[in-house]
């Protein structure tokens, strides 16, 4: 075990993915000599050359384009979009394409291609550069959406990620990329639809992924000094997610709070409550409660972005309302 950040981690597993498997090739804007915008593909282009690490033009539809034929044709690409809000661009390849071919050819095709892209906000960067995005997609069936929150989920769920026949949209928390965690240095995977506990508690779950997993540490931490013992269940993949840890978590503490990054109106939080409540309604002591951004773009000035986007102080509030 050594200690790394989330962004060596998503490199490493790349590297080693391409080291394994020739059919693995990397390609997207300016992932090959620069080594991408945020520094995920650094020292791939050396290694491995021209040949499986490219840049492309500035087209998002061209890139999840390539992704889509070269996966039907057995190999297995790694694109990645440089920024989720850009994934507007790509939108029907991925949807009416990726996610619906292995069903509408009867399985003859595979679809092993993964889609990397950096989320959320943080980076005081605006409407159109800080958005979560994955509501956009959970209503999709055929694709997979993966979003960790250590270095240690990440290098192993992007190395599953990659060896799965499926498509799969690999979301990166911008705010993550620095964050630093125990990785093994051999390669390993991590099952995709499987949650953890962050950490364990009896009174009420904490639901969470990618950077609202830190938050919801931060509050329960908060609140065990109030009396109040919070279970911080980590979803680690979104689609499909773990509703079986869901249920064990809440059959528990008979009291949930949902956390996302998201607008809380259409929010993946939506989906969590509606399951908790179809499934345990009558074992619950409080209603579930979405904790989640204002329903507003993005804002540019920082003490703005922080107003829309929730808080840990937001999380402890809501835990306490349901008490």
């Amino acid at each position: 075990m050594r200690t790394i950040s989330m962004l060596e981690a998503i490199n490493e597993a790349l590297h080693q993915e391409m080291e394994r498997d020739e059919t693995v090739f990397v390609f997207g804007e300016d992932v090959a000599r620069q080594g991408g915008d945020f520094g995920a593909t650094r020292g791939l282009w050396k290694r491995f050359g021209d040949k499986r690490v490219k840049d492309t033009p500035l087209s998002e539809a061209a890139i999840a384009g390539i992704a889509n034929g070269a996966a039907m044709a057995g190999l297995r690409p790694v694109a990645e979009i440089m920024f989720g809000d850009f994934m507007t661009e790509c939108y029907d390849q991925i949807v009416n394409h990726a996610a619906k071919a292995r069903y509408m050819y009867a399985g003859q095709f595979k679809m092993p291609l993964v889609i990397r892209t950096a989320v959320g906000a943080g980076m005081r960067a605006g409407p159109q550069h800080s958005q979560s995005i994955e509501s956009w997609f959970v209503n999709v069936p055929g694709l997979f959406i993966v979003a960790p929150s250590t270095p240690y989920d990440a290098k192993g769920l992007l190395i599953s990620s990659i060896r799965d026949d499926n498509p799969v949209l690999f979301l990166e928390h911008k705010m993550l990329y620095n964050f630093k965690g125990e990785v093994p240095e051999e390669p390993y995977t991590i099952p995709i639809g499987k949650g953890e506990i962050k950490r364990p508690g009896k009174d009420v779950s904490v639901i969470a992924y990618m950077k609202t997993v830190h938050q919801a540490l931060e509050a329960a931490a908060i609140l065990d000094n109030e009396g109040i013992s919070a279970e911080v269940v980590d979803l680690r993949t979104i689609i499909p997610y773990d509703r079986q840890i869901i249920l064990d978590s809440v059959s528990k503490t008979k009291r949930a709070v949902v956390v996302h990054e998201a607008p809380k109106t259409g929010g993946f939080g939506a989906e969590i409550s509606s399951f908790i409540h179809e499934q345990m309604f009558y074992d619950l002591e409080a209603p579930v409660v979405r904790v989640a951004a204002l329903d507003c773009p993005v804002p540019f000035n920082p003490r703005l972005e922080d107003y829309v986007v929730p808080s840990t102080a937001d999380i402890v509030k809501a835990v306490k309302s349901l008490f």
